[in-house]
């Protein structure tokens, strides 16, 4: 964690009071697709972009190669699926972003009440073990607030991006990082270097250190 957390800290010094908190929520989501879990993340506006960013850098090659598990090789081969193609894939970190959906969001937001858009997905796609990650720069968006009271009914770990305060959401987070800024702006300038962080740390220990990930 040390050089990803120097460079974080290199350009961005004022982030070193969330330090302990980004190496926390690292090894949550760790141990959960250790075990067969996955992230779901929600946000609105410019968080909500945020998230998709997050999904982007999980499910596919960030900043190093990752290639395929041998056994996953094996079965390409088997089939009859030739080297050329199956070296188009790698692992990744199961990642779903619950504000992609058009078809789901618009019919939901027609038929019913729009402050449980992202808790009717919680509750039907995550499980146990699962990662709800939130993003919010005031920590009191009434959607991001009922999906993570669905996620603790579910049994899911929740971690926190936000602002100075964490707001309304830092009472159910297990992680809460809280950059130190009231100003939404600077807030969300300071969530990306963070998630980044959070990505290449996930990303080098699922290359470089040999983690068994279920998926």
């Amino acid at each position: 964690m040390e050089n990803t957390i120097e460079r974080l800290l290199t350009d961005y010094e004022q982030l070193k009071v969330v330090c302990d908190d980004i190496e926390k929520a690292v090894l949550m989501i760790e141990e959960s697709i250790r075990h067969g879990g996955k992230m779901l993340l929600c946000g609105n506006g410019g968080s909500a972009a945020d998230c998709e960013h997050i999904m982007g850098e999980l499910l596919k090659e960030f900043k190093v190669k990752r290639g395929i598990k041998d056994k996953n090789i094996e079965n390409f081969e088997k089939l009859g699926v030739p080297k050329e193609e199956y070296q188009n894939y790698c692992e990744g970190i199961p990642a779903i972003s619950l504000v992609s959906s058009v078809a789901y969001s618009t019919a939901f937001i027609n038929d019913m009440n729009a402050d449980y858009l992202f808790g009717q997905q919680v509750y039907v796609i995550g499980h146990q073990g699962d990662i709800l990650f939130v993003i919010s720069t005031s920590g009191n968006s009434r959607n991001v607030v009922h999906a993570i009271k669905v996620a603790k009914v579910k049994g899911m770990k929740v971690i926190g991006l936000t602002g100075e305060s964490g707001g309304k959401i830092k009472q159910y987070c297990d992680v809460c990082i809280n950059v130190p800024s009231t100003d939404t702006a600077r807030i969300q300038e300071m969530h990306m270097p963070i998630y980044h962080t959070i990505c290449e740390k996930l990303e080098l220990d699922l290359v470089n250190q040999g983690i068994q990930w279920d998926n």
